[in-house]
């Protein structure tokens, strides 16, 4: 779900390259959505700049580097910044992603 709102996001704002469906999508674009999710229902309090951040340190552990455009076969993108540097619309997809994942959490479990 997280992963075909971030590909609405893209064709909304009009990413010349928006992300493919997630049955087409890249081992690295899977991965990542769900070690995002995971780090994110780990820790409640967690930011988008704190998500942001550990994806780019997955990324960057994975031969990622800053590019001026996302390139898989070289492996570069323009996102590998900090969060502060990202223009807004890539702020935005931060911030949609830490709420659907809030949304839909399963929460703690009920008391007693």
């Amino acid at each position: 779900m997280i992963h075909a709102a971030n590909r609405e996001l893209q064709i909304v704002q009009g990413d010349p390259r928006p992300s493919p469906p997630w049955d087409e999508a890249p081992e690295y674009q899977v991965r990542e959505s769900v070690e995002s999710v995971v780090a994110a229902l780990a820790d409640p309090a967690r930011t988008p700049e704190q998500n942001h951040q550990g994806w780019c340190e997955r990324m960057i552990a994975d031969g990622w580097r800053h590019g001026p455009v996302k390139d898989e076969s070289v492996k570069t993108h323009p996102d590998l910044v900090p969060f502060g540097q990202l223009p807004e619309h890539e702020k935005q997809k931060d911030r949609l992603f830490m709420a659907i994942v809030r949304a839909l959490s399963p929460g703690p479990p009920a008391p007693g």
